[in-house]
């Protein structure tokens, strides 16, 4: 498995984002969180390298918004639910 950069949590507010984007994207893909969380954090680097570093920008945009981004970077990146 390949070593992604890892941008930690730092507080309340950003874990909560992080909840909220894993569980918004599950539902738009008709998964568990747990698949997303999986696939973020093994299959790539995207809760770290973009979820939590983008933080300050992600959070000030609506829900349909940041779903939409996440689903496209998955697709970029060639990441698959099955």
């Amino acid at each position: 498995m390949a070593e992604f950069s890892k941008e930690p949590i730092r507080t309340k507010e950003e874990l909560e984002f992080a909840v909220f984007c894993i569980e918004n994207v599950a539902e738009a893909l008709h998964t568990s969180g747990d698949r997303i969380y999986r696939a973020w954090t093994e299959d790539s680097d995207i809760l770290n390298a973009y979820v939590v570093l983008c933080y300050s920008a992600l959070h000030t945009q609506g829900r349909a918004y940041i779903v939409d981004d996440l689903v496209s970077l998955m697709e970029e990146r060639g990441i698959t639910i099955q």
